[in-house]
């Protein structure tokens, strides 16, 4: 499979679906695309909702993509990349519509930021989650606004630092996930029930509570470029490209 991004209009919902052959993982290029797709698509008129999701039945997003991480060599090189994940983030934020994402399965690192910036986000209990920055030598610091809001500095901390696993119902409980379902199927059924309800939304209403729901977080644009230079710095460090080719190695050893 090779790396996509796309989108179609169904019933006044944007549905865009991205995917990459190692777990959904993100590469610099579909990174941008994928932030350009949110606005290009919020921008129709007909769009009332945006339904974001990933390739396949496993990971939902294992974060940034390994691959590229170790190529980079410089700093402007990986300030662009992390700056990537942010574009993605600030994408759903400012782009008007009620944005829904869709977890199948696990997700790390930068899946955990596209899930706690989702206006409402569905998931199934396979959908465990982890911020796991700190094993490569690096951390979440371009997303932690985004978790932070959505579960508290203190949980944010505590993932940072133990870099393990919370299950779907943990995420229920601390406001990243709004709808856990048993399985695949029955989320799906739950989505189109909602976005069913959400294309016959008043157009001016729904705009309304997009804009509500990030007041308070204009500092976010300021925030951003030193925590993207924290990670982009972090990961120019010989220790960090050691961690990275370690994890490589364990992960090929289990497949």
């Amino acid at each position: 499979m090779e790396a996509f991004v796309k989108s179609e209009i169904k019933n006044n919902i944007a549905e865009i679906s991205f995917g990459t052959p190692k777990s959904n993982s993100l590469p610099g290029e579909i990174l941008n695309l994928l932030a350009e797709t949110i606005i290009l698509e919020a921008q129709k008129k007909e769009v009332k909702a945006i339904l974001l999701q990933s390739y396949g039945e496993k990971a939902f997003c294992a974060g940034a993509s390994f691959d590229e991480l170790l190529e980079i060599s410089d700093i402007e090189t990986s300030k662009d990349f992390f700056g990537g994940f942010a574009k993605v983030l600030n994408s759903m934020r400012h782009c008007g519509k009620i944005v829904v994402v869709r977890v199948q399965g696990k997700t790390t690192g930068g899946g955990v930021g596209i899930a706690c910036a989702a206006d409402y986000c569905f998931a199934t209990e396979e959908a465990s989650l982890a911020l796991t920055e700190l094993n490569l030598g690096i951390g979440p610091f371009v997303i932690g606004p985004y978790v932070e809001r959505k579960i508290g500095k203190s949980q944010f901390i505590a993932m940072t630092l133990d870099t393990e696993f919370r299950s779907a119902q943990w995420a229920l409980l601390h406001n990243i996930y709004h709808s856990v379902a048993s399985d695949i199927q029955e989320m799906d059924k739950n989505i189109q029930q909602f976005l069913t309800q959400l294309s016959g939304r008043s157009e001016e209403a729904l705009a309304l509570i997009k804009k509500i729901a990030w007041e308070g977080t204009e500092d976010f644009n300021q925030m951003t470029p030193a925590r993207v230079h924290m990670s982009a710095s972090l990961i120019l460090e010989k220790s960090a490209k050691e961690n990275i080719e370690k994890i490589k190695e364990r992960l090929r050893k289990k497949s």
